[in-house]
């Protein structure tokens, strides 16, 4: 099943997200039927963990 996630804005930049058995898929919300990309779940949990902490934001 998949899912926006709940901080996503209204402004239509977002992805969706769904879990499977054995890895993650994320697609574009404006896309549905487009292709979507699939991690291991281990690689997208440190993504996550990485985004959330500030590790990933652009620096001047």
């Amino acid at each position: 099943m998949w899912r926006k996630p709940s901080r996503s804005g209204g402004e239509g930049n977002c992805v969706e997200v769904a879990g499977f058995a054995d890895e993650v898929g994320v697609r574009d919300t404006k896309d549905r039927q487009g292709p979507a990309l699939s991690f291991d779940p281990a690689a997208w949990t440190r993504f996550v963990g990485a985004v959330r902490t500030g590790r990933l934001d652009k620096r001047a």
